[in-house]
Parts: C-alpha cells; sequence; structure tokens
C-alpha cells in the first residue's frame, strides 16, 4: 500500500495518539460541529458508513448507534496508534460489533473495505490529508447511488471569535491543517442539494451533501 502521502500525518499522529483526546479540545470546540453534521447526514438504521480518517473513533459511538443493530460503521484511518485508541473505544463499547476498524490510505484505500457505502463521512480529516483531492474521489467513487457525504472541518475564527486564534494557529501547527484548502466549499460545490453550516464564528464548517449521478 502506498502511504506516502499520508507520512506526515502518521509523523504528527502516532506519537500523540494516547493523548489526542484530551489535546483536541473536542468537548469545547469541536464535539457540537461533530454532532450537527452527522445530524445532517440524517444516517437510516441498517445502513453503511465510511468514516475516513476516524482516528480515535470519536465519531464511531454516534455513527454506531445511527445505523443501529444492522448497519456498519468502518472506520479507515493510516495510523496504527490512533486506531489502537480507537479500538478501545469499541472493545470499552456496547455498540462494537457495529464497527469494523481498517488501516490504511484513504488516497489509496485497502481493497478490505467491501463494497458500496450509503454514507462517507469525513470528521476533521480532509483538512489534513496529503493528496487530499484524491482521497475525495476514491471516498466519492465507494458511494452508492443517491448516496451522502459529509464534510466537517475547520477555519479560521472570525468577528469576537478571533479571541481564539492563537489557540487555533497552536492546534493547526500541531495538527498539520490546512485551513486554506476550505474543504467543506469544495464539498458544497462538488455535491448535490448541499447543506452548509458554520460554528464558532467561522472555526467549524461542515457541507452535507449527495453523490451526483453521472449523466447518461
Amino acid at each position: 500500500m502506498d502511504d506516502a502521502p499520508h507520512r506526515p500525518l502518521l509523523h504528527r499522529y502516532g506519537p500523540a495518539a494516547r493523548w489526542y483526546d484530551v489535546l483536541s479540545m473536542e468537548p469545547l470546540l469541536y464535539r457540537g460541529g461533530r454532532l450537527a453534521a452527522i445530524d445532517a447526514l440524517r444516517i437510516q438504521q441498517g445502513e453503511r458508513i465510511l468514516d475516513v480518517g476516524t482516528g480515535t473513533g470519536l465519531s464511531l459511538p454516534f455513527l454506531a448507534e445511527a445505523v443501529g443493530p444492522g448497519g456498519e460503521v468502518v472506520g479507515l484511518d493510516p495510523s496504527p496508534q490512533m486506531l489502537a485508541q480507537a479500538r478501545a473505544r469499541v472493545g470499552a463499547s456496547t455498540w462494537g460489533d457495529r464497527v469494523r476498524l481498517v488501516t490504511g490510505s484513504a488516497s489509496t484505500p485497502p481493497a478490505d473495505l467491501g463494497g458500496e457505502f450509503d454514507v462517507v463521512f469525513f470528521a476533521y480529516s480532509l483538512g489534513v490529508m496529503g493528496g487530499w483531492q484524491q482521497a475525495w474521489d476514491e471516498a466519492i467513487s465507494r458511494v452508492r447511488p443517491g448516496g451522502r457525504v459529509g464534510v466537517l472541518d475547520t477555519g479560521w475564527p472570525a468577528g469576537s471569535w478571533r479571541l481564539l486564534t492563537p489557540a487555533v494557529a497552536g492546534v493547526f501547527a500541531l495538527g498539520g491543517v490546512h485551513p486554506a484548502r476550505e474543504v467543506w466549499a469544495y464539498a458544497a460545490r462538488t455535491l448535490d442539494n448541499p447543506v452548509s453550516r458554520t460554528f464558532k464564528g467561522g472555526h467549524v464548517h461542515f457541507t452535507v451533501g449527495s453523490v451526483r449521478t453521472p449523466a447518461t
């Protein structure tokens, strides 16, 4: 497997995996956007979801609850250390039988992801990926016709939220985030019927939409 686009991620996220959930400021800044994006995806019981860049599995409890006992959530991440934390989360849960974790690159995903997905979710992941457009194209190609895609990511805060800028700059530097990509805006231009929302003064954005059906 060619994981070259992800080597910077492995360097950044592997050593910090054990402390990631604390260092990420998830409850303070990011969980609200995560929950809102998952709600906007309108996940149905029994669906299959690909969680791209699942990391330590912060989205997994909510995705697993949404698909129910008949569904499946596949968490994909290139970092074995991050996935070790995700496995611990899954192992301590009551919903672990709905989740499968796969080590691999989003831009060159492994064959064992399985068939088509109803939903693909990028939660705070597309903005840090090397080869992010290839990762996007690969993910889109795995969504069933009419399936949905959600992109949740971060930009620079504005207005009164600019007080967060020093902290945000630190998070971006440590995490290798590329806010200038505005991946949520890219998603809005690429998907059908996009719905977008902004939180925390422009620091958190999401776009949810459906995959375009090729013209015949």
